[in-house]
Parts: structure tokens; sequence; C-alpha cells
């Protein structure tokens, strides 16, 4: 017997990446359990971040604010700027407290077999926010996967024309894995190790 607005629950926690039908099966009935009031809290921290969380006008990360705190941070560096593929890339190279620049987030990597191109990533305003000789370096921290090096290595070609030292970082971040889900030691690590492309 299947209950529809179960059913429905169900389906939508299965969307979540990561989550397969049986875990998004035991999501629901743990959702169903516990009181109501917890239920609620959940469902307003969900709606209250999509309706106030925004990308940063300037770097592109989220946040709640007119801009980011480290884009407001007067403490960081307008010198080094270190460009990532997604929001939570931000936040992985915050945990190493190695970082004392910029950052940019392109919203994904080239993948011209997903159709992905140059104008659909944030480059051109990576590359306006370069205008001027304020920005000295540029670290590549695209995911050490094919797109992330077909990504790095282009926009390395465009900053070398503008006469921005472009820097990719060190492998100490396995092939094929993800920033989000490497150890602040090894981000800590890739930094220090980063090289000139």
């Amino acid at each position: 017997m299947a209950i529809a607005s179960i059913e429905k629950m169900i389906t939508q926690l299965a969307r979540l990446p990561g989550v397969g039908r049986k875990t998004a099966q035991r999501y629901a009935f743990f959702l169903l359990g516990v009181p109501e009031e917890q239920a609620l809290e959940l469902a307003d921290a969900i709606i209250g971040a999509r309706k106030s969380v925004h990308p940063c006008p300037v770097c592109g990360t989220y946040t709640d604010l007119e801009k980011c705190e480290i884009c407001a941070d007067p403490k960081r560096t307008d010198a080094v700027i270190c460009v990532v593929g997604d929001p939570r890339d931000v936040m992985a190279m915050e945990k190493t407290r190695e970082f004392t620049g910029r950052y940019h987030v392109l919203n994904g990597s080239l993948s011209p077999m997903n159709g992905i191109g140059p104008a659909d990533l944030k480059i051109n305003e990576l590359m306006q926010r370069c205008e001027g000789g304020t920005v000295k370096e540029v670290i590549l921290a695209t995911n050490p996967d094919v797109e992330g090096e077909a990504t790095a290595a282009y926009i390395a070609k465009l900053l070398k024309a503008k006469g921005v030292t472009a820097t990719r970082i060190a492998h100490g971040v396995p092939i094929g894995g993800n920033l989000e889900y490497t150890d602040e030691v090894t981000l800590a690590k890739a930094l220090e190790g980063r090289r000139v492309l």
C-alpha cells in the first residue's frame, strides 16, 4: 500500500546527491517520526536559506549579505585570487586557514562533451577582475580531473596574455577527486606546492 504524500516525500529526498531510494525512505520515515516542531524547523531552514542566500556579486560564493564576508574583509589581499569551480570549494579552501586572498567561483568546469564552454562559466568576470594591475597571481584550484585541468589550462592562457601569473594547486589533491571531500592538511599542502602554468 503506497501513501501518496509519503511517496512524494521519498521521491523528493531521493533527488538529493548521494541519496538512493532506500536512504530516502529511511529519511522520510525518520522525519515522520520526529516531533512536528523539529520537522518544521528543518522546513523553515530550507525555505529561509532559499529566500536569503544568493551568489556574492563580486566572487560568486554563497552569502546572505550584500557582499560575502571574504570580499568585504579589508584584511584580505586583492593581489591574489583563488579560482574554484563551485561555492562548496570556497568552504573547503577556507578550512585550511592558509589562504588570505580573494576567491572567484566559476560555477563549473569546461566540458565540451556536456556542452559547457567558456561563455557558460564566469571566466569573463574573472578577466574583468584582473584588469587594472591589482591582481598579481591567480591560483587555479579547479578539481584535478580532466575538465578541471582543461579549465585551468584555458584560464592560464588568458591570464598570461594579461601579464598575470597563473599558478595551479599541487596534486596533493587526488586525481578525479573533489575539493569539498579533501581534508584540510591535503589542501594546505596543495596550496603550498602550487606551480606556475
